[in-house]
């Protein structure tokens, strides 16, 4: 026979399971429900609901004895209580430079999600940013990618999060500016440079070098955008501060030791910088110091692209990740390949 699992905990689905009258395993009766119950309440809750984020549940209630991740396993298989999470394959082998995140808001990885239409419709981006030491995020909902919604959107962000050291993307023009003017300097390069932020842009075609915030926003995706009904653009703006939230202040990932974003923040010793004013207004002034990046790779034509403009390399650097750092200050393109400089060009700004 079979009995159905209690569920007056807040936001559970009432389920029924099925549990056999021994285990065959011996885990005790008690045990057994209890991580049923914490699992289905994970899931109903749309968290982290695996082997590991029920044990850290159970550590937190105070469950002894507490059963291993081989015996969760097996509880969940017998009662065909599991799922399937995939990750995005990761190349490796060559070098590649790796951003500081050893203390909060050393790097943020950022990104745009969309267009995506609400029903009406309206139509919209969500701009998401990932801090990759604590793993907090921001959610910000934008009509547009140019000009003063990209400096608007950053700024809510990081009027949340804090103003990171260095900021990953990737090389969509609302990023960089534009490929007729590369060396312009766009909206996010020149506000990040004023507030002492340096970009870091990855090679084109290569999304899982900003690994963290594809990951997230798939999550994005399939828990959000994906189950939530919203009608107006203040139906976005709530319910996207909601889910950042929960995000930041439910979820429990290994990398962080089983704690929350917000938990791991908390433990952290440094003091986060924020803005103290409002947005500034497009179009920026044009930054006099401060330096940006972009992590290329080179191919057999020896050439290195800077937004569409092309530099002659040193044939040693073919296949090989460089990082082409523009100096504001001097006017100059230097060519890094790890820690040794391989070369300089002169790089007006205009």
């Amino acid at each position: 026979m079979g009995r159905t699992l209690y569920s007056g905990w807040p936001g559970m689905v009432q389920e029924s399971v099925t549990t056999p009258h021994n285990s065959p395993l011996h885990t005790s009766e008690e045990i057994e429900e209890i991580v049923k119950i914490v699992r289905l309440n994970l899931y109903n809750r749309d968290l982290l609901c695996g082997d590991q984020a029920i044990r850290w549940e159970l550590e937190e209630m105070g469950v002894k004895p507490l059963p291993s991740l081989r015996t969760i396993n097996r509880i969940l298989d017998r009662n065909e209580l599991t799922h399937r999470r995939t990750g995005k394959y990761e190349p490796k082998g060559k070098w590649y430079p790796v951003l500081p995140s050893l203390m909060p808001n050393q790097t943020h990885q950022a990104d745009f999600v969309g267009p995506r239409h609400l029903k009406g419709p309206v139509r919209f981006y969500s701009l998401n940013a990932v801090d990759i030491r604590t793993g907090r995020c921001a959610v910000e909902p934008l009509q547009a990618r140019k000009g003063q919604s990209i400096i608007d959107g950053f700024w809510a962000i990081w009027t949340r999060m804090g103003i990171p050291e260095n900021i990953q993307v990737d090389n969509e023009m609302s990023f960089f500016g534009s490929p007729m003017h590369p060396r312009s300097m766009g909206p996010l390069i020149r506000l990040c440079l004023q507030n002492n932020v340096e970009p870091w842009f990855i090679p084109p075609s290569e999304p899982w070098r900003n690994g963290v915030i594809e990951k997230f926003n798939d999550h994005y995706q399939q828990k959000f955008l994906n189950k939530i009904t919203m009608a107006t653009e203040a139906d976005l703006k709530q319910a996207s501060l909601g889910y950042e939230h929960k995000h930041n202040s439910c979820y429990r990932y290994s990398k962080l030791q089983g704690k929350t974003p917000m938990q791991t923040l908390a433990n952290a010793t440094k003091t986060l910088k924020f803005p103290t004013q409002k947005a500034p207004q497009y179009p920026l002034k044009k930054p006099t110091k401060g330096k940006y990046h972009l992590v290329r790779y080179i191919r057999s034509d020896s050439r290195l692209n800077i937004f569409g403009e092309m530099f002659p390399v040193s044939a040693e650097l073919q296949y090989e990740y460089v990082v082409a750092t523009i100096v504001v200050k001097e006017q100059k393109l230097k060519l890094f390949l790890a820690d040794d400089q391989m070369d300089e060009f002169n790089y007006q700004l205009s």
